[in-house]
């Protein structure tokens, strides 16, 4: 299935995989409370944190839920609504789209969503979205990732709670739409989801079997598991964002604020640049500046050594800097005979015996 589709793409002229830099998409979800300056406020709050993306979702309850399905019990405490109320009370108009993709525009911030209905998906290709995301709950409704996968645009698959059958139903769905541009997010479908519950290695099964770029929907608590992620070579990082945890409503609770979201692009980005190419090739550029010479050690004057005089053991010691002779060769300089008077302290070199 790997060889259907492409190993790297690119999002609004940003590569995704082959080695570039994580893509950061700043998740908004229902973190606008349905407040348009709200809304508008979180977009600049990821343009700020040097995010490549805000996403944002685009759903109705009433086309969501069934009316008849139970409350979840983690949101005890958050409503008292059932599921299809509660996304209907939460979900964002949809007459917004076209101005928040204008004001992201503004910002140089690539604007997108997960639909979760047809309508929802030619409504954000109406507007010009770069990609599209499909929510690991809806991985298993196949018509409509493929709907999504027929716009044309990279697709983005979470895959919470999925068996590798139904990551490999879900892809060839997206190959029937026409989508050959694919991501796959390794997702704890949990709010907040706990560390040990992340099990971030799947990212790498995902690679190994599809051979797609992938990367993670991160719903633990603060910036530690998505940094770590980083050190494992993810392609794609989606973490809930919002101006405060403590606003009312189901996201906040999870999401970073605007602070944490900064920190969080720089550290994955710092975690990237600290992996280097794995190779041990001796002192970088820096490095070689100044610590190489002044803080290894080479062999050192222990007693001043009058000039002719056969250099015993006693004579040299091994301490810093490290532009002298290498200690490896202590034993070849005893037995020399001094060509020139050495004081105590001073840094042997093979001129000097």
């Amino acid at each position: 299935m790997a060889s259907r589709f492409a190993h790297s793409f690119e999002i609004a002229g940003r590569p995704v995989g082959g080695g570039a830099p994580c893509y950061v998409i700043a998740e908004a979800g229902a973190n606008h409370n349905r407040d348009l300056g709200m809304a508008r406020e979180l977009i600049d709050v990821a343009a700020d944190a040097g995010a490549d993306a805000v996403k944002f979702q685009v759903y109705s309850g009433k086309d969501l839920y069934s009316k008849k399905t139970s409350r979840f019990a983690y949101l005890d405490g958050v409503s008292d609504a059932s599921p299809q109320d509660l996304l209907e009370q939460i979900a964002l108009p949809r007459e917004w789209l076209g101005e928040l993709a204008a004001h992201a525009s503004s910002r140089a911030i690539a604007f997108f969503a997960t639909p979760f209905d047809a309508s929802a998906v030619a409504e954000l290709r109406e507007v010009g979205v770069p990609a599209m995301k499909v929510a690991s709950f809806e991985l298993v409704d196949l018509g409509l990732i493929e709907e999504v996968a027929g716009s044309g645009l990279p697709l983005i698959l979470s895959t919470g709670m999925a068996t590798y059958g139904e990551v490999e139903e879900a892809m060839s769905a997206a190959a029937q739409g026409g989508a050959r541009e694919i991501a796959l997010l390794r997702c704890a479908s949990l709010y907040p989801a706990p560390v040990h519950t992340m099990n971030l290695r799947a990212m790498t099964t995902l690679r190994t079997a599809f051979g797609v770029p992938v990367g993670l929907s991160d719903h633990s608590l603060g910036i530690a598991v998505a940094t770590g992620a980083a050190a494992l070579g993810m392609d794609v990082l989606e973490k809930h964002f919002t101006l405060d945890r403590g606003l009312a409503g189901p996201d906040h609770p999870f999401a970073v604020e605007p602070d944490e979201l900064r920190a969080l692009v720089q550290a994955v980005h710092d975690v990237e640049a600290a992996l280097g190419h794995g190779r041990l090739e001796g002192p970088s550029d820096e490095e070689s500046h100044e610590m190489y010479r002044l803080a290894r050690r080479s062999i050192i004057a222990a007693v001043d050594i009058p000039a002719g005089t056969v250099i015993a053991r006693s004579h040299l010691t091994v301490k810093r800097p490290g532009y002298g002779i290498a200690p490896k060769h202590l034993e070849l300089v005893v037995g020399r005979t001094a060509r020139v008077d050495i004081e105590y302290d001073d840094i042997v070199t093979w001129d000097m015996v």
